[in-house]
């Protein structure tokens, strides 16, 4: 247990032996009597704050209530995914822990993974995965200024030969590049206009090509 839980747990002693005071110092009981509902009250608490601590502990606690951690990797993507799975020419891929669509992918034969956003105009990729596919942008040419979640950035425009998702390719599709994007991936609205459809099933997204 850390300096936190500590002083959260010891707040928390503090607050029920108040209450417990303040509920029996209008009360005039034998001292025995007063004591054994102190107890019990005592004891009431702790059970309380035991549940609490464990349902934070197995997760059933979320948002506000819980403790930051352990769904997402050093780069801002899930630590795994579940497996996409193709039905005839569809690709459908399950949604992540993180309540996004992720999907594992190729960039000219180089392994890379995906994030899903159709409020994206055009496919995005990190400056290290860029590099690693060998795709060829000019960091000092002027670049094109996006619109993003996290404000103005600033990128460079470039080009993948091919995208491989499942059974789904894209040739010649345009992309931008930027070390603003993090590691992140995104796989934008130039790419999902050109299937057949595209959409949410059941808790999956699917994609036909």
């Amino acid at each position: 247990m850390d300096g936190t839980d500590q002083t959260a747990s010891t707040i928390w002693y503090v607050l029920a032996i108040m209450l417990v005071a303040s509920a029996l110092v209008g009360r005039r009981l034998a001292w025995s009597s007063l004591l054994r509902m102190a107890l019990l009250w005592v004891a009431i608490f702790a059970g309380l704050l035991g549940l609490f601590k464990f349902a934070q502990g197995q997760g059933y606690l979320t948002g506000r209530w819980a403790e930051q951690g352990g769904v997402a990797a050093p780069d801002g993507t899930p630590a795994s995914l579940p497996p996409a799975r193709a039905e005839g020419q569809a690709l459908r891929i399950p949604v992540a822990s993180d309540g996004h669509y992720w999907v594992e992918g190729a960039i000219n034969g180089t392994p890379a993974r995906f994030l899903i956003d159709s409020g994206a105009t055009i496919t995005a990729l990190s400056e290290n995965t860029a590099r690693t596919a060998g795709l060829n942008f000019d960091i000092g040419a002027p670049g094109v200024i996006m619109n993003t979640a996290n404000g103005k950035v600033e990128a460079r425009r470039s080009s993948i030969a091919t995208l491989a998702i499942g059974p789904i390719r894209a040739s010649d599709l345009p992309i931008v590049v930027s070390p603003a994007f993090g590691e992140v991936n995104v796989i934008g609205m130039n790419l999902l206009s050109r299937l057949k459809s595209w959409g949410v099933q059941d808790g999956e997204m699917v994609l036909v090509p």
